[in-house]
């Protein structure tokens, strides 16, 4: 149980420092920014409990709001993100047979359910954190392109650490 708890802290820790010192500075063409800390919540294990998911989604965000001075649009978007989680393992854990396994991880999980979580978590995410940034309709096709773009690269630099990390599953 420790070991769990010290992996999630060094991987929030990381995360975190990675988006804020090197991620908060790239862009592309100033449509696509990776936010690649949303990763923390995807890999949380299946078993926390939906409170404590709630809360460090909302403490992740609030981390992110202070280096991006955003205050409350990373906290907002993040307990977002949790809910989606939630309802997202609710539907297709049982019934896919995943039961017993620990974490949502690439290796563990397959490709395509990896992805498929990935990109739909990423996907409202995005949605609520560009549309609540911006919150006009004048700029509705800016702010499309960006949670688009933003999503796609997000979802791709995912993909990349979940395949850096990958370990081959072991059926018992």
């Amino acid at each position: 149980m420790s070991r769990i708890i010290l992996i999630n802290l060094v991987r929030f820790i990381s995360l975190v420092f990675l988006q804020v010192f090197l991620l908060k500075n790239i862009s592309l063409y100033s449509l696509s920014t990776p936010y690649l800390y949303i990763l923390f919540i995807l890999l949380l294990p299946f078993e926390t409990p939906n409170v404590l998911l709630f809360f460090l989604s909302f403490i992740l965000g609030l981390t992110i709001d202070a280096f991006y001075d955003t205050p409350g649009l990373h906290a907002a978007s993040c307990v977002v993100l949790a809910l989606v989680r939630v309802l997202f393992i609710s539907v297709t854990v049982q019934k896919d047979g995943f039961d017993n396994e620990p974490e949502p991880t690439l290796s563990i999980m397959g490709f395509r359910w990896f992805f498929t979580y990935a990109l739909i978590l990423t996907l409202a995410h995005h949605f609520f954190l560009f549309n609540l940034e911006v919150f006009r309709f004048d700029e509705l096709e800016y702010t499309l392109t960006r949670f688009l773009f933003s999503s796609i690269f997000t979802v791709f630099l995912m993909l990349v650490s979940g395949l850096i990390f990958f370990r081959r599953k072991e059926r018992k």
